[in-house]
């Protein structure tokens, strides 16, 4: 067991965080690069000091400047993000042990010091909850938030070293714990949406109520846990949804690359194969022990991924058993399609990347060579808000003020995935109904807790 915790079956790690930097132990004068935001600028006759922070440890990193490149110091204000590229050299100053002698720097997202609002300043509580999608840019939220993170962690080991079982209890109860369990009321926003597919018994006419039932939000999951203590969201009626499930979803900055987001899904993926499930159950089974190999998995664009599909149904015939829905350019990629890649082509997992941008929401970043959108998010304000007019939104409203507000102060390139942690259960277990693979299982017209 100890073995499997200390193996990975991939090489690739993400770049080094300032704090990683500062705690590794790097050799004076050794070469890095970093990514972050600009803290404090200070300006003297032959040098400039910039205090860059990426939110992994409390005091940033000094970086030193030469003046005699005017260039690079363009556009260095509060809240911009950078990238920097230097030696990690012992600080000659005091209140640092290193700091950074810059030989390169790049303003990745340009922050107007006249209405970045986050200013050098005391800043108000009240003042910071208007502000809440930038706050946790000041020093006193992101220790809260790495304090959470912190504990979180502590709190998991505690459990585990007790050989307690971690559960997902449910969000939406029919029952009543601790009392207010009725303040928040589930209820479908219309009776039957015209996207629902017909239910299976003609004769279960619709109610008012999505689970033929009132449901609340849970307020406690006592009543949950002690059932499982005992014993060990869309509408639809197929084995493959769930009205609650889980997401793990991620967000990463300073990643610029589609294929980024894939070797840290594929990273991801393959450790909780490895240390997730044993030797043997891998090997029963067929497919998670190449899965979980170092072999890269498959990448496909959209386009090549339609071509195969057309292909295959044109040389299947017409008394040959083909798909239900034919695979079109411009259409979205159905089940079966998806999994005729996985299963038939491939023969294993693969990414399918550059979709039409058509098919994309708003927030997804525009390819800079071709109209398609990727899996990165589009940090550029001005592509942002030409998207999201083109669609109908309204962006000089409140709604999305705070997200357009990400793009005018500091924008940084980013992107993420969502993985749905039943379907991940299912392909992990070999369960093939993903209402097997949660504690409390509810879709529409059921949930009997």
């Amino acid at each position: 067991m100890l073995l499997r915790r200390l193996a990975s079956t991939s090489a690739w790690t993400l770049p080094p965080t300032i704090r990683q930097l500062l705690s590794s132990g790097h050799d004076s004068a050794s070469k890095v690069q970093l990514c972050g935001w600009i803290k404090s600028v200070r300006r003297q006759k032959n040098v400039t000091f910039a205090v860059i922070s990426d939110g992994s440890c409390p005091t940033g990193l000094q970086a030193v400047l030469s003046n005699t490149v005017s260039s690079q110091l363009k556009g260095l204000t509060n809240g911009a993000s950078v990238r920097v590229s230097g030696s990690l050299v012992n600080s000659r100053g005091t209140g640092q042990t290193k700091e950074l002698r810059v030989d390169s720097i790049d303003v990745l997202g340009e922050c107007n010091p006249e209405t970045y609002p986050i200013q050098k300043q005391t800043l108000s509580v009240d003042y910071l909850r208007d502000h809440a999608h930038l706050r946790a840019r000041t020093d006193a939220n992101a220790s809260i938030l790495r304090l959470r993170d912190s504990l979180t962690k502590v709190m998991q080991r505690f459990y585990e070293r007790h050989d307690f079982c971690y559960v997902h209890t449910p969000i939406l109860t029919s029952s009543d714990c601790e009392g207010a369990g009725e303040t928040f009321r589930v209820t479908p926003s219309s009776t039957v949406p015209s996207h629902v597919p017909d239910l299976p018994d003609p004769s279960d006419t619709p109610s008012s109520e999505f689970f033929s039932k009132p449901a609340y939000l849970t307020v406690s999951s006592q009543l949950h846990l002690e059932a499982l203590a005992s014993s060990l969201s869309r509408r639809s009626q197929t084995n493959r949804h769930l009205a609650e499930f889980w997401m793990l979803e991620a967000e990463w900055t300073w990643t610029r690359e589609i294929n980024d987001v894939c070797q840290l899904v594929e990273a991801c993926l393959k450790d909780a194969l490895v240390l997730g499930i044993d030797e043997q159950e891998r090997r029963r089974l067929r497919g998670l022990e190449d899965a979980a190999s170092s072999k890269p998995w498959v990448r496909l664009t959209y386009t090549e991924a339609i071509s195969e599909l057309e292909k295959y149904a044109a040389s299947a015939g017409l008394k040959a058993s083909t798909f239900q829905f034919q695979p079109r350019w411009g259409h979205a990629l159905q089940s079966e399609h998806e999994r005729w890649l996985s299963e038939v082509l491939v023969k294993g997992p693969v990414f399918v990347t550059d979709y039409p941008s058509s098919l994309k929401p708003f927030y997804m970043r525009m390819n800079d060579d071709r109209q398609v959108s990727g899996s990165l998010r589009e940090e550029r304000l001005d592509a942002l808000r030409s998207r999201m007019s083109a669609l109908g939104m309204n962006t000089e409203g409140e709604e999305y003020k705070w997200y357009l507000d990400l793009r005018r102060f500091g924008s940084a390139p980013h992107g993420g995935f969502g993985l749905g942690f039943e379907r991940l259960v299912s392909w992990v277990s070999g369960i093939e109904n993903v209402r097997e693979c949660v504690a409390m299982p509810r879709w529409a017209r059921r949930m009997l807790l």
